[in-house]
């Protein structure tokens, strides 16, 4: 069974049109008109104030030649109204500028806010259907990462290619046009000599760049790994007076993401150097031209100053355009590692048209059921055991045997290499997986609680869980003591996996989870082993009672908790090597009595040494 894996090559090395094309559905989303509404009126106030900002330098340069010529003469007549005019109408064109602007912002928010968050809902999503393979063998901190840089790449995706590079390649359009008309081809060569030698340059410097970005972001996102890894094992931490050890080896990190920062800041320096001295001789070889021109009579005093406000005008796109295409590289990077994770492979699908899980009478029935991690390892070797609808079954062995796998298998976390697991006859590969884990129930060996209240985590069985039946599971798991007990009651905050509670206190709270679910078919996978023996006979009880009326099977270390189930599987590599209930089981002299009488002496040993 192949590893979850990406079905395209690393992201970083996927051609940029691709992800583009990834991307345009968030830009133009097929079932919103209202939002495509949003991205025209928003091009259209672009486009408006695009034209106003063009126009302002011919404004402002006929009121400077206007004032030349009033020069010398008295009142506000004339050259002189004239003037008025057009500086009335500069400071206009002025506001209305910025007036185009911001509109075209509170019309497009909504734009971008809802392809973020469509994205980021996406992701998870797939996060969700990923098998446990995957999460298994990924870093928490570094989803996290690639996630969050993912999404918020998308909104700037957005607004610099509609808002930015479109409006900014229009006005190298519209500039060409005027130098031509006005001004002669000369300005025009100039300017379009100087913006390919730009873009070229900065696409190489960027280029360059952008690998350096790279390693930071992966040191970032091994950092942050580091530290989440370790913070949530901040337990361990302490048990083995590690704390130095984790600080110096986040201190490696840091100190490598600081160099490469560092790195990145200085190529970003060099970059701004390279564009100011390519833009600088532009805006002086052209004035000098124009004075030039004006020396000969061809030009004014205005067109001085038209030229001016042209160029200026032209290099503060540019110089966004710069960083524009640096971000939008990045963000190419960032989106690529985000669509290499919704790309990932899953590895257990419904098959087409699945129909639904039906139980009525809740057996389990593994045929022949061969299975391995990874290739070459196999767990489990052509299994094959039967568990009656409404008995308890308990599946015992050495370390290793495949207990634990064969209630990752039920659920349906991996399917078989080979053979078949019947639910009441169904063979649950056909079935829909949501069905399959309806039917189950688990109270696992370690209970992982959200950080959330205590009603909330006995509720999470059963979405839509009312006051009553949480209310109701906890008495049924023994919980009312504790519920009572605390201030808050169910409100009570539980704490990061459930810290705040007692080892026995968790898997009571699971026990209720449980109950809150009402599942016919119950797991129980060495729900006791971590706790001491008397709230592991306390638990029992509680667990016996549960039993009532559905079909068990208890996945078990210590023998002593399982020895009147009704019948006992013994594995042994895989295999099963005996089967029978208690008594049977010793009265053989197999593996079974071995382990027994193997827990009994250390059981005796223990006693004596209490005493």
């Amino acid at each position: 069974m192949p590893p979850d894996s990406p079905s395209s090559s690393d992201p970083r090395e996927i051609d940029g049109w691709h992800l583009l094309r990834r991307f345009l559905p968030y830009l133009w989303p097929k079932d919103r008109p209202d939002l495509r509404w949003r991205i025209v009126g928003a091009m259209v106030f672009v486009l408006a104030a695009k034209a106003v900002t063009l126009a302002l330098p011919l404004a402002f340069s006929n009121a400077v030649d206007a004032l030349s010529e009033a020069r010398g003469t008295s009142g506000m007549e004339g050259a002189g109204f004239v003037a008025l005019a057009l500086v009335l109408a500069y400071g206009f064109g002025r506001f209305s500028s910025v007036l185009f602007d911001n509109l075209r912002k509170m019309v497009f928010e909504r734009v971008g806010q809802t392809a973020t968050q469509t994205l980021a809902e996406d992701v998870f999503h797939r996060l969700h259907r990923l098998s446990l393979r995957f999460h298994l063998g990924r870093r928490t901190g570094e989803v996290t990462k690639i996630i969050e840089r993912g999404t918020k790449s998308i909104n700037m995706m957005l607004y610099f290619m509609l808002f930015n590079i479109a409006p900014t390649l229009v006005e190298l359009v519209a500039v060409a046009v005027i130098f031509w008309t006005l001004f002669g081809w000369e300005l025009v060569l100039a300017t379009a000599v100087t913006v390919v030698a730009y873009v070229a340059v900065t696409r190489a410097i960027t280029e360059w760049r952008t690998k350096l970005r790279r390693e930071m972001n992966d040191l970032d996102g091994e950092a942050l790994h580091r530290a989440v890894d370790s913070l949530l094992n901040y337990e361990t931490v302490k048990y083995f007076g590690a704390e130095s050890r984790e600080e110096a080896r986040y201190a490696r990190s840091a100190r490598a993401y600081a160099k490469a920062a560092e790195k990145t800041e200085n190529s970003l320096g060099m970059l701004n150097i390279v564009q100011a001295f390519i833009t600088n001789a532009l805006m002086a070889g052209a004035l000098a031209f124009v004075v030039w021109r004006w020396s000969e009579g061809a030009l004014s005093v205005g067109d001085l100053t038209a030229v001016n406000m042209y160029l200026m005008q032209l290099f503060r796109p540019l110089d966004l355009l710069g960083w524009v295409y640096r971000t939008i590289r990045q963000g190419l990077v960032d989106m690529g590692e985000m669509f290499r994770l919704m790309d990932t492979d899953v590895e257990v699908e419904d098959i087409p048209g699945a129909p639904a899980l039906i139980v009525r009478e809740p057996s389990v029935r593994f045929e022949n059921v061969t299975f391995g991690y990874d290739p070459g390892r196999t767990i489990l070797k052509d299994l094959s055991f039967e568990v009656r609808a409404g008995t308890t079954t308990a599946i015992v062995g050495p370390s290793g045997a495949g207990k634990s796998t064969i209630g990752r298998l039920l659920f349906r976390f991996y399917d078989p290499l080979q053979g078949r697991i019947l639910i009441d006859g169904q063979d649950i590969a056909k079935a829909r997986q949501a069905s399959v884990r309806a039917a189950i129930g688990i109270v696992p060996q370690d209970s992982v609680l959200f950080n959330d209240t205590l009603g909330y985590n006995i509720a999470y069985g059963a979405e839509g869980a009312d006051e009553a039946a949480v209310e109701e599971a906890a008495r049924g798991a023994a919980l009312t003591g504790l519920v009572e007990r605390l201030p808050d009651g169910f409100e009570t905050l539980v704490g990061e996996r459930g810290l705040k509670l007692s080892g026995g206190e968790k898997q009571r709270v699971a026990i209720a989870r449980t109950l809150v679910k009402n599942p016919p078919i119950l797991l129980l996978d060495e729900a006791t082993s971590a706790l001491d023996t008397r709230t592991e006979q306390e638990i029992l009880d509680t667990l016996h009672r549960i039993e009532r009326g559905r079909t068990t099977i208890a996945i078990a270390h210590r023998l002593s908790t399982i020895a009147d189930a009704d019948r006992i599987l013994v594995l042994d590599q895989g295999e099963l090597a005996e089967e029978g209930d208690h008594a049977s089981l010793l009265a053989r002299g197999g593996l079974y009595a071995e382990m027994w009488t193997q827990q009994a002496s250390e059981r005796s040993e223990r006693a004596e040494a209490a005493e």
